[in-house]
C-alpha cells in the first residue's frame, strides 16, 4: 500500500469513513493535511479541544462559512461545550468584529491604540 492508501485507511479507522470532502482533495494534499486535522481536531494539543472548537466557531462565524460553523458547533458540543458557553461565543464572535469595524472605520492610529491598550493593561494589573 502507498501513502495515500495508508492515509485513507487511517481516516476510516479513526472517524469511521472517509468523507467526500476529504476524498475530493489531491492525494498529496490529503496525505499532508490529515495528520494536522487528526492532531488539532481529534487529538491533544496545548489548547483543550473544547476551546479549540469554540475558537473555530468564532472564526467560522466571522468568515460566514456554513460548513465550518456546523462542524465547529458539533465538535464543541462533542467536547463538552454547553448551551451557555455557545451563547457566549455567539456574542463574542460579533463583539470582536464590531469593535474591529469601528476602529477601522475611524482609521484610528495604531500606535496610539497600542499605547492605550498597554496603559489599560497596566491599570488592570494593579
Amino acid at each position: 500500500m502507498g501513502k495515500y492508501e495508508d492515509t485513507l485507511k487511517d481516516i476510516e479507522t479513526t472517524i469511521g469513513s472517509v468523507p467526500g470532502f476529504m476524498k475530493a482533495l489531491a492525494e498529496d494534499v490529503l496525505i499532508k493535511e490529515w495528520p494536522l486535522f487528526k492532531k488539532y481536531v481529534l487529538g491533544e494539543s496545548k489548547i483543550p479541544a473544547k476551546y479549540r472548537e469554540m475558537i473555530g466557531l468564532a472564526i467560522a462565524a466571522n468568515t460566514r462559512c456554513p460548513y465550518c460553523t456546523l462542524f465547529h458547533t458539533a465538535a464543541a458540543k462533542l467536547h463538552g461545550a454547553n448551551d451557555d458557553e455557545l451563547q457566549e461565543i455567539y456574542f463574542l464572535s460579533s463583539f470582536t468584529g464590531r469593535w474591529s469595524t469601528m476602529l477601522f472605520a475611524q482609521q484610528y492610529d495604531l500606535e496610539k491604540f497600542t499605547e492605550e491598550v498597554h496603559k489599560i493593561g497596566a491599570h488592570l494589573r494593579k
